[in-house]
């Protein structure tokens, strides 16, 4: 209950305290009590708040609670639709099943359409057609930094590149002006470490196309059907962002030898491999789409894949001779600080077998050596010793794999 006037406690002697010195009292009072009022209010609205973001935090739990009861659903595909019902198969187990369904979604549904199905098989709603979001997101928004500068030894090799891919995106009116079709794609070959996945970066940075970058080892699932849907998503994303570029590097892990095995996994891979040649194989009517492939294992490709008009150039890239070794040390070490004594015609003879990767990894491990020796210069002994360092890693993981 509120204190009545007779009640209040004054802050002062009623019989001592002139009039005014009452009324200053007093408005001292009231200002303090109205700096209480407002910092009581403003603690209000901030409880109000708080309080607002917790009914709403509780609604969502509250939400997804409800979900977390309801029936799991499955992913299926309808395989043919029939009088009596739809047939559908699942996803992951493969199982197939007849399902009747309503007037209203029948009406929904085609054949390969996505659905969810709940635990009775029985159709709950349609899915989007939507592409595998892991196809999308290997879709590269921003260009590499690799540069045809940051390339050595691999002028032949690029000169090629540039023709089959670049050309036709840049300059397609010279192609139908001479009368013939631009190559389909271009599969680059050779030992590890020789620049192929460089190639494919520094296309990338050159063009405006959409670069879509991606293991071939990826495409290898568990599930049956996974593998070709994503290369079927793949595909489908580059057709959105034409003009694009798809680089499928380890291309081998799909496109092997075919064999008479019968299993699962050898199946699954064969399928994967099969979706891919239909994609290549329509080439002509996808636009403005180029792709380049990448592998350490020639001799293992089926020769299906390599036929013209799915890889019209088949590019070698070896290790780097002499003359580009030498290259690729005046690349590497731009940004170095070297000794005058530092001579990479030498060392470009010295370290014979030597591959582009190898090259890199030497600066690099000479840069490490000057920094142990609290040195800001890079010495010639440094290199010397890097390239022992580098061999050395290169012979123990020959043994791993010998052992594996």
């Amino acid at each position: 209950m509120s204190d009545t006037a007779d009640e209040i406690d004054l802050p002062y002697d009623e019989e001592e305290t002139s009039q005014q010195e009452k009324i200053q009292v007093l408005e001292e009072r009231l200002d303090g009590l109205e700096s209480r009022n407002e910092e009581m209010r403003d603690k209000l609205l901030d409880a109000n708040a708080e309080n607002n973001k917790y009914q709403q935090k509780l609604e969502r739990l509250t939400h997804e609670n409800k979900k977390l009861k309801q029936s799991p659903l499955f992913v299926a595909t309808v395989q043919e639709m029939t009088d009596d019902g739809v047939i559908i198969k699942q996803h992951g187990n493969n199982q197939e099943a007849l399902t009747e369904v309503t007037d209203e979604l029948r009406e929904e549904l085609d054949h390969d359409a996505r659905v969810a199905v709940n635990n009775s098989l029985s159709i709950v709603k349609t899915l989007s057609d939507e592409t595998d979001v892991r196809a999308r997101v290997m879709e590269v928004t921003e260009s590499p930094d690799v540069s045809y500068d940051d390339i050595g030894g691999l002028e032949e090799q690029m000169q090629e590149v540039r023709e089959t891919v670049e050309m036709p995106l840049e300059k397609p009116d010279m192609f139908r002006d001479v009368g013939i079709d631009p190559p389909s794609g271009v599969l680059l070959y050779g030992p590890p470490g020789t620049g192929k996945t460089m190639l494919a970066k520094a296309v990338a940075n050159q063009t405006d196309a959409t670069f879509i970058k991606m293991a071939g080892s990826e495409l290898v699932h568990k599930f049956i059907g996974e593998g070709a849907k994503l290369v079927r998503d793949l595909f489908e994303v580059a057709r959105e962002h034409e003009p694009a570029v798809i680089f499928i590097d380890e291309i081998d892990a799909i496109a092997a030898t075919r064999t008479e095995s019968k299993t699962s996994g050898d199946a699954e891979v064969q399928r994967t491999m099969m979706q891919l040649l239909s994609e290549m194989d329509g080439f002509e009517d996808r636009g403005e789409i180029r792709i380049i492939a990448a592998t350490n294992r020639f001799d293992m490709l089926d020769r299906a894949i390599l036929r013209p008009g799915r890889f019209d150039r088949l590019i070698e890239v070896p290790k780097p001779d002499e003359e580009g070794r030498e290259l690729i040390f005046e690349i590497h070490t731009r940004d170095m600080n070297v000794a005058d004594d530092v001579e990479f015609a030498v060392l470009a003879a010295e370290v014979e077998e030597a591959s582009g990767a190898d090259v890199k990894a030497i600066c690099t491990e000479a840069g490490m050596f000057a920094i142990r020796d609290d040195r800001t210069e890079i010495r010639m002994e440094d290199f010397r010793a890097a390239w022992e360092k580098v061999q050395a890693e290169n012979d123990d993981e020959e043994v791993s794999k010998t052992f594996a």
